[in-house]
């Protein structure tokens, strides 16, 4: 069984902020997101998780192996660097879907995203040390077969854009709905999900749907253990024996 501890960092009060006192410049905000969005990941990333950026104001975090103190600096530090807090929650399951649920409905319940009195909620409780094992985390690494080929160097780039996001949202649907799964686009033609307790099968499942639906050809390598970090970097290196060999699923 998959153990996934997810936390969601919600920025706060960010919509009456951005009007207040008036407007801010599109640029101004893009560039606060993306820098906030740098930030978490090195954050969360030095205590071996990983961050995908979501909708930018709400960032979701894999953070097996992080436990309240460590999260409570997070929220600090980002604290100190912005004009803007965040709040915090964690879920922990086997499901990674439930996880984040959990997470969700915690921050709900402290008070509205847009409540100005709701700021640097830090809710959940992290998974227990003792509790962890090296099974817990599976992350998948998928991408789009030949994209360069088929996409970058016979498309512009937008057309381009959109055969990658129409296979990132079918393959997002579909591990969610189907496997309970929570998959992110991560740049370039990479996916990178994180999973509950998927088999080989199950990625053969995924991938021919994406096939079917979007007419695009992916390739996945799997990573399992008690991190993020470690669970990608297998997954990346299965990735890779994909590449070489030609296989379409490569468990690590």
């Amino acid at each position: 069984m998959t153990t996934t501890q997810i936390s969601l960092v919600q920025i706060d009060n960010y919509g009456p902020w951005t009007t207040t006192p008036e407007p801010r410049r599109e640029v101004d905000l893009q560039t606060l997101q993306s820098r906030l969005y740098a930030d978490v990941s090195q954050l969360v990333g030095n205590n071996e998780g990983y961050a995908f950026f979501s909708r930018f104001d709400n960032l979701v975090t894999v953070t097996n192996g992080l436990d309240r103190a460590a999260l409570e600096l997070v929220q600090e530090s980002l604290g100190n660097r912005y004009p803007v807090t965040a709040s915090i929650a964690t879920g922990v399951s086997g499901s990674p879907v439930n996880a984040l649920g959990t997470a969700s409905r915690l921050l709900q319940e402290a008070g509205s995203a847009q409540d100005s009195q709701r700021r640097e909620i830090l809710a959940g409780e992290p998974l227990p040390d003792a509790e962890r094992t090296d099974e817990d985390v599976q992350i998948a690494h998928f991408d789009v077969n030949d994209a360069t080929g088929k996409y970058t160097d016979e498309l512009n780039e937008f057309d381009s854009f959109i055969e990658i996001e129409r296979s990132y949202a079918e393959l997002m649907r579909y591990l969610r709905t189907a496997h309970e799964s929570l998959a992110f686009f991560v740049g370039g033609d990479n996916i990178i999900a994180v999973c509950s307790d998927m088999d080989a099968a199950d990625y053969h499942d995924a991938i021919d749907h994406v096939h079917d639906t979007a007419n695009v050809e992916l390739k996945v390598g799997v990573g399992r253990a008690r991190t993020a970090q470690t669970a990608g970097m297998t997954a990346k290196h299965a990735l890779e024996d994909c590449r070489h060999d030609g296989s379409v699923v490569k468990l690590g």
